[in-house]
């Protein structure tokens, strides 16, 4: 599987994990990458402090590549970017924000830089920044979504189009089938969230992961986008979201709904019923938590064979 992705980041499989709040700490980020992928340690719920420590701990627990996941839109993302130049992080990845605000510095510094967008538009602007790498997510994704709603397989060939940068596919991913549908549309590596959420090495609560794995077609739905536009599964806090829109709630009204710390409530800290759980619509075909090694071998047992049979062997 050697390509441009495997090649810019030193991994042997192009299979990157998402750098998801409140399950991508350092020990999956540690296996992800010891198994042949590219584990990145989720900076969105975390502090400065603490993600020293992930680095810190990562680095001691696996001597291939990783990197960080960093939203910009939070406040504190410049004290992020301050430990990652320090702690001298392999990769970085960003999301959230303008990708000229980091990627020169995060290069001249030594990461290699990969920017998230959902858009062909954002994709140009990314390729113009100068990133080494783009992720192109689709809104099946859980979390943070954009606004424009294109699925996977409708934004990757468009965005391959567009542009000559590598490309990394994400949302809605989780077999080794779809790793080979997102390459025959162009892409050269996948970002997979869901599925290592849901293995025994992420961060998130056992109550979370097993509500998942039982979760059916439909059971996420894409949420507070006066907000921010988030795959969310369907509880009773979704449905006071859903209650409050549909009187024709304000974005300010949706925000005192949110609160503070509704998504460690959630996915960290088990509340099913008024956490914010975030996951994507691909949850609905996972139905185990197997270990991140095992994933991998899953994922790419499940490439070779589908290539073949596609080829006729």
């Amino acid at each position: 599987m050697k390509n441009r992705i495997t090649s810019l980041f030193g991994i042997k499989y192009p299979i990157i994990s998402g750098g998801m709040v409140w399950c991508s700490g350092w020990q999956l980020a540690a296996a992800v990458s010891n198994a042949g992928g590219l584990g990145l340690i989720g900076a969105g719920s975390m502090t400065a402090d603490i993600l020293r420590e992930h680095i810190q701990k990562c680095k001691a627990a696996t001597d291939k590549p990783f990197g960080v996941n960093v939203p910009l839109m939070y406040h504190h993302s410049e004290a992020m970017m301050e430990v990652i130049i320090a702690e001298k992080v392999p990769v970085v990845f960003t999301s959230a924000g303008s990708p000229k605000t980091w990627t020169r510095k995060l290069q001249e510094n030594g990461s290699k830089v990969a920017h998230v967008v959902a858009s062909t538009k954002f994709a140009i602007k990314c390729e113009e920044a100068g990133v080494d790498a783009i992720v192109a997510e689709g809104f099946e994704a859980g979390g943070h979504n954009g606004r424009e709603e294109t699925t996977t397989m409708v934004l990757i060939p468009q965005v391959r189009k567009a542009i000559s940068t590598p490309l990394i596919a994400a949302g809605g991913i989780a077999t080794g089938e779809g790793m080979l549908a997102a390459i025959a549309l162009g892409a050269e590596g996948i970002q997979m969230g869901t599925r290592f959420a849901l293995s025994q090495e992420s961060s998130a609560s056992e109550e979370f992961k097993n509500l998942c794995i039982n979760l059916q077609e439909g059971d996420t739905i894409l949420s507070l986008k006066k907000v921010s536009p988030t795959r969310l599964i369907k509880n009773e806090f979704y449905k006071e979201v859903e209650e409050a829109e549909n009187k024709g709630a304000s974005a300010d009204d949706i925000r005192t709904i949110l609160g503070h710390g509704r998504s460690k409530k959630g996915i960290f800290e088990g509340d099913l019923v008024n956490g914010e759980l975030e996951i994507g619509q691909i949850s609905s075909i996972i139905k185990d938590i197997p270990t991140v090694k095992a994933i991998m071998e899953q994922i790419v047992e499940e490439y070779n064979a589908r290539l073949k049979w596609i080829q006729g062997d």
